[in-house]
């Protein structure tokens, strides 16, 4: 019996991969906040780089995704990270980092997702949430480490956020409250 178990898994094994299983509770308050997080952002940027903002379109609009189509399809993906909000002094109120490659794998309800190039590389899991948001857990690889750390292993590198399509080929990840340097990160993946 036990051998079978282990050949079919045990029914919690399935149920723990949900997203609202494996989510600690501060990544939870994060995203229960997020709609602050954006309108703080959006107040801070908007004085000296609105029209960077608005050149970027639905990209930077809260309420602007569509209502299917929130996991994006297996495969090569270019992106751009951007920052917003000023999390100390270090930062300006919005930063645009050039283009990167990232890659999205995986079918149905949950999509591996990782950034490939950069000092800051977000990695994790893209979970169905419903038809127009999913979610996002994962964690921030660094500089020369050459796998990211396991989402729940460092609350400090920990991300929470939410997947969202604002294009036809266009989805946005929107971060809230990283642990640095900024008040919302948004990152733009487009096929390469």
């Amino acid at each position: 019996m036990a051998l079978a178990l282990l050949l079919l898994g045990a029914p919690g094994a399935a149920a723990a991969q949900r997203w609202d299983q494996l989510i600690t509770q501060a990544d939870r308050d994060r995203l229960r906040t997020a709609r602050d997080a954006w309108m703080e952002a959006l107040d801070r940027v908007r004085p000296a780089n609105g029209p960077a903002l608005a050149a970027e379109g639905a990209l930077f609009d809260p309420d602007r995704a569509f209502e299917q189509g929130a996991l994006p399809p297996a495969g090569a993906y270019r992106c751009r990270v951007f920052k917003l909000g000023a999390n100390g002094t270090a930062m300006a109120e919005f930063t645009a980092y050039p283009a990167a490659r990232c890659r999205v794998s995986g079918t149905g309800d949950r999509r591996d997702f990782a950034k490939l190039d950069g000092e800051q590389r977000p990695a994790g899991m893209f979970y169905a949430r419903d038809p127009a948001r999913a979610v996002f857990l994962g964690a921030l690889e660094l500089g020369m480490e050459q796998r990211p750390m396991d989402y729940g292993t460092d609350a400090k590198r920990d991300l929470a956020g939410f997947v969202e399509r604002v294009g036809e080929k266009r989805w946005r990840v929107v971060l809230p409250h990283p642990r640095f340097e900024s008040l919302l990160d948004v990152i733009e993946l487009v096929p390469e």
